[in-house]
């Protein structure tokens, strides 16, 4: 490591022991992020229990559309960080600095353009979702505030992405166990007290982003100046530039592809009527939930695997690749096994338990997804994988070929065997997707996990 690197007094994921490094470095994050689902379910579950079954579908489907859109933000800035680890982990200071400059510019416009866009085409948004009449105000009402939270995530996020690509992912947590206390107090304030309604929930949830942007934007600035460019990094170059567009682009392609399948399942569902449509947003919440800490970690197998790369040492991929499988595996089985066993207290959670319907409905849904957790945990893990090593392209393949199944068995199998196949769907182009990944850890990564490595 160079002087230039020891400023950062960051952790440095090419040293020491594999599976130690990964950990340390994957709990904040996997902390962090469900935190940040804390902003959802803490409005899954006011508006549920206080507003009604009608403000809980609404809030379900928004759900899901915005975590489409921060997808797209989340994957430019988790794309740039890949590229970021790599210059931190070959120690390439004034190269770093010249990549903040080249992504801020490239994803802020970008982040831009999103924002406005979907404040301008949310009528059409609302028609594509299959959004059911009777609920579409109140649909509109939460959309039209959330959207201008897009900003503050993008900002959030980027700030973030540099952290955590020079090893740092425990500011980002520390702000965000703020930003989730607030999120949770105004939810309160605003729905129960000032009775505000749906509006309510999502300006709470629009403060609390901007204060975490705020928070870490002050931190960084305060604290650790000596990773900010300075003037002389402020213009554009086209070398790096285009780099950053390449990894941006592609990890928001893989994102973005993912949720959209998503969206499209969230339309089907709707389709189905406002019952049905509550289950999904109570179960989701769930769902995500459960399987958030794996996703987390691999996205800090991902920085683990640029900064390796950057400094050269492939034996250590391959190390943490095994290293990765097995705390995954055992994470998710572990997990499994939870939500199994207590699918239906998990639904009381945000269900009345006299909506027996619903209720049943959603413990279905969380035995099937429940039962094959380890399918989206190696999925994680190839992505991360991929992606790390600049291979990015593939993390799109893998993620349309799990999408892609997901959506044709869920819209052609439905109509004959009804919601019980949109379900059994996602884990089958999960598995089908892992098999891929697999294979082509030989022939697309140069990694042979019973021989040295080729690459």
């Amino acid at each position: 490591m160079t002087v230039a690197q020891n400023k950062f007094k960051e952790r440095d994921l090419t040293k020491g022991n594999v599976t130690k490094s990964i950990w340390l470095f994957a709990l904040p994050l996997i902390f962090g992020n469900m935190l940040q689902q804390l902003y959802n379910i803490a409005d899954t579950l006011i508006v549920g229990r206080y507003i009604g079954a009608d403000a809980l579908a609404a809030v379900g489907s928004s759900y899901t559309l915005m975590t489409l859109l921060n997808s797209i933000i989340m994957g430019l800035c988790m794309g740039s960080g890949v590229m970021f680890s790599m210059l931190y982990g070959a120690g390439e200071q004034e190269e770093l600095k010249k990549s903040f400059v080249q992504s801020l510019v490239f994803t802020g416009l970008f982040a831009i353009v999103v924002e406005a866009l979907s404040a301008f085409f949310l009528d059409a948004l609302t028609v594509f979702m299959n959004i059911p009449e009777s609920i579409v105000d109140e649909t509109k009402a939460y959309l039209s505030i959330i959207f201008l939270g897009i900003i503050f995530t993008f900002i959030y996020n980027f700030l973030a992405s540099i952290l955590r690509a020079i090893g740092n992912s425990l500011i980002p947590l520390i702000f965000l166990m703020f930003s989730a206390g607030f999120n949770i107090i105004l939810d309160i304030v605003f729905v129960l007290y000032l009775k505000m309604g749906i509006e309510g929930a999502a300006i709470a949830t629009v403060a609390a982003q901007f204060f975490s942007a705020l928070a870490l934007l002050i931190y960084i600035a305060k604290k650790i100046p000596d990773i900010l460019p300075q003037k002389r990094h402020f213009h554009i170059e086209l070398v790096i530039m285009k780099k950053i567009i390449s990894f941006s682009m592609l990890t928001c392609i893989q994102q973005s592809v993912m949720n959209f399948g998503i969206l499209m399942i969230q339309g089907l569902v709707n389709s189905y009527g406002v019952a049905v449509m509550a289950t999904f947003a109570a179960a989701v919440k769930i769902d995500s939930f459960a399987y958030m800490p794996v996703q987390d970690f691999g996205n800090a197998f991902s920085t683990f695997i640029a900064q390796n790369k950057g400094a050269g040492k492939m034996d250590r991929v391959k190390e943490g690749l095994k290293s990765a499988i097995i705390s995954a595996s055992t994470f998710c089985a572990v997990t499994s096994l939870i939500i199994f066993v207590f699918a239906k207290q998990l639904m009381t959670i945000f269900i009345d338990s006299n909506e027996i319907e619903i209720i049943n409905i959603g413990i279905e849904y969380l035995h099937i997804e429940g039962a094959c957790y380890i399918g989206i945990g190696c999925l994680f893990l190839f992505y991360g994988l991929y992606r790390g090593l600049g291979k990015a392209g593939y993390s799109i393949v893998l993620t349309i070929l799990s999408l892609g199944t997901r959506v044709v068995l869920a819209y052609a199998l439905s109509p004959i065997f009804g919601i019980t196949a949109i379900w059994w769907s996602i884990p089958i182009g999960w598995f089908l997707a892992d098999f891929a990944g697999f294979v082509a850890l030989k022939f697309v990564a140069g990694i042979n996990l019973d021989k040295k490595i080729s690459m």
